[in-house]
C-alpha cells in the first residue's frame, strides 16, 4: 500500500463508532479485499537506487514519510500505517506514530523535545507508574518539576518542552480541566496520557492539547494480547517522531497493528457495556462497609478504583473470577494492587502524596455479568473487616455515589 494515495479521507464525516469500523480501510474495496491485509515484510525491493537515496535524505530532514512503496519496516509499513491513519481519525489529529510500547512512545516524545534542547518537563501527579519513573530517573536527561494543575503556569520555565497530565489519572482515577490546563500551558505542548479513556469517551486535542499519548495495549487492543503503545499529534510533531523511531527502533510489529485495527473496530462498543458495568460496581462498592473510599470519574469508564480496610492483599488472593493481575484493557476484568505492582517504582512518599495509598485496588471491569462480578468481588472482601465511617472529600464524595457514565462529544 501506497499510504499517501491509497487511503483516501471520506469526505462526509463520520460519528466515532463508524470511524472505529471503517477508518484505515477505506481503500479495501477497491483492492477487491474486504479484510485488512497483514503485511510482514522487513524490506522492499527497489530498483532506483538514486531515487532511494533521494526519499532518505528527504525523511532523514523532516520525517515526511517518503512517497511509493515502503522501503524498509523500521521506516514504515503499510499494516502500521492503517493503524496510525485510523487513531488519527478517532483521536481528530492530523497524524498518527505507534510505537512498541506505550513507554517506548513516551520515550520518543521526551527524546523529540530533547532534542531541541527542550529537557524540561512539568508533570502532575499520580502518572503510571513507569511513567512517572521514567520523568524522575533522569535515564533520558529530562528535569521534571512535579506540580497540581493550578500550579502549571507557573512551573513553566524557557526550556520547558512539555507539560505531561494523565486523566482520568492511574491509579485514582483524578480528573483535569484538559482546556484549563492547555491554557495554562500557553505556547508549551500539553501532553495527555488518555488511555483510560479513549477517544470514546475524550478527545484531547478537542479541548488544546497538543499531543495524545495512548498504551495502546489496553483498551485499543482490548484483548490482552498485543503490546503497543501510540501518539496522536500534529503532522510536524508526528515527522519529530518518525525519526526518532527510526533511529531508536521501538517500532511496531506489523502484526501488532493489525491486532490493534480489530481491535478498534468494537472500541465503542467494549467501552461502553464495560461502562455500565464499571458504574454499577462502584455504586455497590460505595455503600459496603467493608470499603474506606471508591474512586471513579466524571467522565465514566470502564476503572474502578477503591481503598479497603483490610489488607488488600488478601482481595488479590481471594478472587476467582476476577484475574489478578497488571494491565487493563481487557475484556475480562482486571485487579491489581499498585503500591505493589504498578506504581512500585514511585518513591513511597511520593505514591501516596499523589493520593495512591496502600489500600487502594485498582480494578479494570470487562465484558462479564455485573452479578457474576459482583459475587466475586464481594466474596473477596468478605475477609476484610468492617471498617468505620467512610473517608470522602472534594472529588471522592461525588464519586462514592456514581451514575450511569456521561455521554460526550466524543460518542
Amino acid at each position: 500500500m501506497d499510504r499517501t494515495t491509497a487511503i483516501v479521507p471520506h469526505q462526509t464525516p463520520w460519528a466515532p463508532a463508524t470511524q472505529a469500523v471503517h477508518a484505515g480501510r477505506e481503500d479495501l474495496a477497491a483492492l477487491g479485499l474486504h479484510a485488512v491485509p497483514l503485511d510482514l515484510s522487513t524490506t522492499y525491493p527497489s530498483y532506483d537506487a538514486r531515487g532511494e537515496a533521494a526519499r532518505i535524505d528527504e525523511f532523514a530532514a523532516t520525517g515526511t514519510l517518503p512517497e511509493g512503496p515502503p522501503v524498509y519496516a523500521r521506516l514504515d509499513n503499510p499494516t502500521t500505517a492503517r493503524f496510525e491513519t485510523a487513531l488519527a481519525r478517532l483521536e481528530g489529529t492530523q497524524s498518527a506514530v505507534a510505537f512498541a510500547s506505550g513507554m517506548a512512545a513516551l520515550t520518543a516524545v521526551l527524546l523529540a523535545r530533547a532534542s531541541a534542547g527542550l529537557r524540561h518537563v512539568v508533570a502532575v501527579r499520580p502518572l503510571y507508574g513507569c511513567s512517572d519513573h521514567l520523568l524522575t530517573a533522569g535515564l533520558l536527561g529530562t528535569e521534571v518539576t512535579w506540580t497540581d494543575p493550578a500550579g502549571i503556569g507557573d512551573a513553566i520555565r524557557p526550556d520547558t518542552g512539555l507539560v505531561m497530565v494523565e486523566t482520568p489519572a492511574n491509579p485514582t482515577l483524578a480528573e483535569v480541566d484538559i482546556r484549563a490546563v492547555a491554557h495554562a500551558c500557553g505556547e508549551v505542548p500539553l501532553l495527555v496520557d488518555s488511555t483510560f479513556a479513549t477517544p470514546v469517551l475524550q478527545r484531547p486535542a478537542e479541548h488544546g492539547a497538543r499531543i495524545v499519548l495512548h498504551s495502546a495495549t489496553k483498551y485499543l487492543g482490548g484483548h490482552g494480547d498485543v503490546l503497543a503503545g501510540v501518539v496522536a499529534c500534529d503532522e510536524d510533531f508526528a515527522g519529530q517522531l518518525r525519526r526518532v523511531r527510526f533511529a531508536t527502533g521501538g517500532v511496531l510489529h506489523p502484526l501488532a497493528a493489525y491486532l490493534l485495527l480489530r481491535g478498534l473496530s468494537t472500541l465503542p462498543v467494549r467501552m461502553r457495556a464495560a461502562s455500565v458495568s464499571a458504574a454499577e460496581l462502584a455504586r455497590r462498592l460505595s455503600v459496603d462497609p467493608r470499603i474506606a473510599r471508591v474512586h471513579y470519574p466524571e467522565i465514566g469508564g470502564a476503572m474502578v478504583s477503591f481503598e479497603v480496610y483490610g489488607d488488600p492483599r488478601d482481595v488479590i488472593a481471594g478472587v476467582r473470577l476476577i484475574t489478578p493481575a497488571v494491565s487493563l484493557g481487557s475484556v475480562d476484568t482486571l485487579i491489581q494492587h499498585p503500591a505493589s505492582i504498578s506504581h512500585r517504582v514511585v518513591d513511597e512518599t511520593d505514591r501516596r502524596a499523589a493520593g495512591v495509598s496502600d489500600r487502594l485496588l485498582r480494578m479494570s471491569v470487562g465484558l462479564e455479568d455485573v452479578e457474576d462480578l459482583w459475587r466475586d468481588l464481594t466474596e473477596a472482601l468478605s475477609a476484610a473487616p468492617v471498617g468505620g465511617p467512610r473517608r470522602s472529600g472534594g472529588r471522592e464524595r461525588r464519586s462514592e455515589r456514581p451514575g450511569t457514565p456521561r455521554r460526550s462529544a466524543a460518542r
